[in-house]
């Protein structure tokens, strides 16, 4: 809380609290749309990169496309190919690399996952649609790792 003149009590400013709380409820949101399909949002982003992809990525090439470490990917793969909606299959063009590959469930899984994460991000905006156009602009303009 700020006190009358305008300082703040505790660590953080009331506009981050805002924005972790909304942070917060949206990824809430956004978990339960996917975990009706049965996926988590990283395990929707590994199906999204190799949909985008539209061939069988390479394990190396898929950890850069989705900025995370090695081992979270394996885990991820480790996961989605028990669930049958990824296989991991030799690369014929070099026997070091194993390929991402997406099942037709995996395709099915995640276009059903990505239209009910969709809905449920724009009923989390629907009520000020025009407010959330204004703050994308202002944090457009923020860099990505919050310095100048």
């Amino acid at each position: 809380m700020n006190d009358t003149q305008g300082h703040r009590a505790g660590p953080l400013s009331p506009l981050t609290q805002k924005l972790f709380a909304l942070n917060r409820g949206l990824m809430s949101r956004l978990e339960a749309a996917a975990g009706a399909h049965g996926l988590s949002l990283a395990k929707l982003e590994v199906l999204q990169a190799l949909v985008a992809a539209g061939e069988p990525l390479p394990l190396g090439l898929l950890t850069e496309r989705l900025g995370c470490a090695k081992s979270n990917v394996t885990q991820l793969m480790d996961r989605l190919e028990s669930d049958a909606l990824v296989r991991r299959t030799p690369d014929a063009r070099d026997r070091r690399s194993v390929l991402a590959r997406l099942t037709a469930e995996g395709g099915r899984r995640c276009m059903a996952a990505t239209a009910a994460v969709a809905a449920a991000e724009a009923a989390f905006f629907e009520r000020v649609p025009a407010e959330a156009r204004q703050l994308l602009q202002v944090l457009a303009r923020m860099p990505a790792d919050g310095l100048a």
